[in-house]
C-alpha cells in the first residue's frame, strides 16, 4: 500500500510541479486592497482542486475581509477525524528588484522552487491536497477522516478567523489538528515543533516639559524623558538578564525531564551559534542553555526606542518626550491580559520623578502546548522517521503564532505543528523558495501519517 501511493506521487511529479506552479502565480497578497480578486481567485482555485481531488462539501465561506475554504471527506467509520489548517494568502513582495526570478513567475533552480508563497503557505497547503489525492487514487478512500480550513489572512493577523472558528465549532469537531505553515530543524533532519510561546506587546510614552528645552538653560533642574525612560527601562531586568516585574514567572510551568533530554539530544552547538550572530559571548538567565533560554523561558525585550534628536551632529536639548516598544515572549500557563497588567504595575511603582507615563497594548497571543509525548505527536514523528531515515526531533518555538492558541481555546484539540520548510528558505522575502527534496518526502510523511493515525484511537 505505502509502495502505491510512493509510486502515483513518483509519477505524477511533473504534473503536480506544473499545478503547483499555477496555485504560485496567483498574487493572493491578503494586506493589499489592489489585491483582493486575486486572493478571491485563489480561494477558487481551490476549490476547484480540492473538489478534482475527490474532497466533499467544497465551500468558500465568505468574510467581512478575505474568504475561508472549507472542505471534508468523512466515510472512515469509527476512524480519527482530522482538521487541516493553512494559508493561500502571501505576503508583499517589496524590494522588487532583488529578486532574481519575478516572484509570480515560479521557476526551478538547483531542485528548489522560487516563488512568493513556495513555502509558506501554499507549497505546504498544496503537498496535503496532493497526498489525499495520492491515496485516493491507490486505495480508493482516506484511512482517516479529512476536514480542511484553509484562509487567505493569515498574514495580516487572521482578524476574521476566530469568529468563524467559534461560529463553525460543530463543522471543525475534530480529534486532534494538524498544521504544516512550520518547517524542520535544518536539512535531512526532520522535527516537530510541540509548543509555541505566546506574545504580549505594549508602548511606552514618557512626556516631560511641554517642549524640549535648552541643555545648558534646564539642564540639572527638569527632567529628561530620555533620562527617564532608561531609568524605566533598567528597572525590567537585573544584571544577568532575568526579568525582575514582580509575579512575571508565577505561572511558568517547568520542563519535564523527558522534554530535557529531547532539548540535549539536539546536540546545539552555542559556539557555532555564537559565531555566526557576531557577539562576543551569549547571554540570558542563569542556569538554561540557549534552546531553554529561546523556547521555554519568558522574555521581556525593548523593540525600539525613540527621543530627542536623530539628525547629524548635536542640538542641546532636554528632549521633552521618549517612547520605546517593548514585547515579552510567553510561556505555558502565562496569560498575556495578566502579564500586561503585571507590566502596567511595575511602571506605575517604577515611573521616575517629573514625567508622566502612560502604556498603549499591542498585539497579544497565548502561548500553546502539546506534550510531547501524545499520540498525534509521536504518530507524526514515525512517519518522518519512515521516510527520511532518522530520528524526528522534539522541538519548541521561540516565536508566537496566535491563531494556533485561538483553535487550542475555542476547539480545546491538541495541535501538531508539522511544517517542511527550511529556516533559509526566505519566506516574506525576496527569493523565497521551497526545497524539492522536502517537497517530495513532504507528501509521502503525510500519506504514511494517515495510514499510521488509522490505528490509533485517539477518542
Amino acid at each position: 500500500m505505502g509502495q502505491a501511493f510512493q509510486q502515483y506521487l513518483k509519477d505524477h511529479r511533473n504534473q503536480h510541479l506544473e499545478q503547483l506552479k499555477e496555485f504560485l502565480k496567483i498574487p493572493s497578497i491578503s494586506s493589499l486592497s489592489e489585491h483582493k480578486a486575486d486572493v478571491k481567485k485563489a480561494a477558487e482555485w481551490l476549490q476547484h482542486e480540492l473538489s478534482l481531488v475527490g474532497m466533499e462539501n467544497v465551500q468558500i465561506f465568505e468574510t467581512d475581509g478575505h474568504p475561508i475554504v472549507y472542505a471534508d471527506w468523512l466515510h472512515a467509520d469509527e476512524k480519527p477525524t482530522v482538521l487541516i489548517y493553512g494559508h493561500y494568502d502571501v505576503q508583499p513582495v517589496d524590494p522588487i528588484d532583488l529578486w532574481e526570478t519575478p516572484p509570480f513567475e515560479p521557476s526551478i533552480r538547483d531542485e528548489k522552487i522560487f516563488a512568493r508563497g513556495a513555502s509558506d503557505d501554499k507549497g505546504q497547503v498544496f503537498m496535503h491536497i496532493k497526498a489525499v489525492e495520492a491515496l485516493f487514487q491507490t486505495m480508493g478512500r482516506l484511512p482517516v477522516n479529512i476536514k480542511l480550513i484553509i484562509e487567505g489572512e493569515e498574514e495580516i493577523g487572521s482578524p476574521h478567523l476566530p469568529g468563524f472558528v467559534e461560529e463553525y465549532r460543530n463543522l471543525l469537531k475534530a480529534d486532534f489538528l494538524v498544521i504544516s505553515d512550520t518547517g524542520i530543524i535544518e536539512k535531512g533532519k526532520p522535527s516537530i515543533c510541540y509548543g509555541l510561546r505566546g506574545l504580549c506587546g505594549l508602548q511606552i510614552d514618557v512626556k516631560g516639559a511641554k517642549t524640549d528645552l535648552h541643555s545648558g538653560q534646564f539642564g540639572g533642574a527638569v527632567q529628561n524623558a530620555a533620562h527617564a525612560l532608561v531609568e524605566l527601562l533598567a528597572s525590567f531586568h537585573d544584571q544577568d538578564g532575568k526579568v525582575t516585574v514582580e509575579g512575571f514567572y508565577d505561572k511558568v510551568l517547568p520542563l519535564t525531564e523527558e522534554e530535557k533530554k529531547a532539548f540535549l539530544a539536539l546536540n546545539t552547538d552555542e559556539e557555532q551559534i555564537r559565531e555566526e550572530l557576531g557577539v562576543p559571548e551569549l547571554f540570558g538567565e542563569k542556569g538554561f542553555n540557549f534552546n531553554e533560554r529561546t523556547w521555554v523561558r519568558p522574555t521581556l525585550e525593548i523593540n525600539g526606542m525613540a527621543s530627542g534628536f536623530q539628525g547629524e551632529g548635536i542640538k542641546t536639548v532636554l528632549p521633552s518626550e521618549a517612547m520605546a516598544k517593548i514585547t515579552c515572549r510567553l510561556v505555558p500557563d502565562q496569560d498575556p491580559e495578566e502579564i500586561y497588567n503585571l507590566l502596567v504595575k511595575h511602571i506605575e511603582k517604577h515611573k521616575p520623578k517629573g514625567v508622566t507615563v502612560s502604556v498603549t497594548p499591542f498585539d497579544q497571543g497565548a502561548p500553546f502546548l502539546t506534550p510531547f509525548d501524545h499520540p498525534a505527536i509521536q504518530a507524526a514523528g514515525r512517519a518522518y522517521e519512515k521516510v527520511y531515515g532518522v530520528p524526528t526531533a522534539f522541538t519548541r518555538s521561540g516565536g508566537s503564532i496566535p491563531i494556533v492558541a485561538d483553535f487550542d481555546r475555542i476547539l480545546g484539540l491538541p495541535v501538531v505543528l508539522m511544517g517542511f520548510g527550511l529556516p533559509n528558505e526566505n519566506f516574506h522575502a525576496p527569493n523565497e523558495h521551497f526545497h524539492l527534496e522536502n517537497f517530495d518526502k513532504g507528501m509521502e510523511t503525510i500519506c504514511h501519517y494517515w495510514l499510521d493515525i488509522s490505528t490509533l484511537s485517539l477518542r
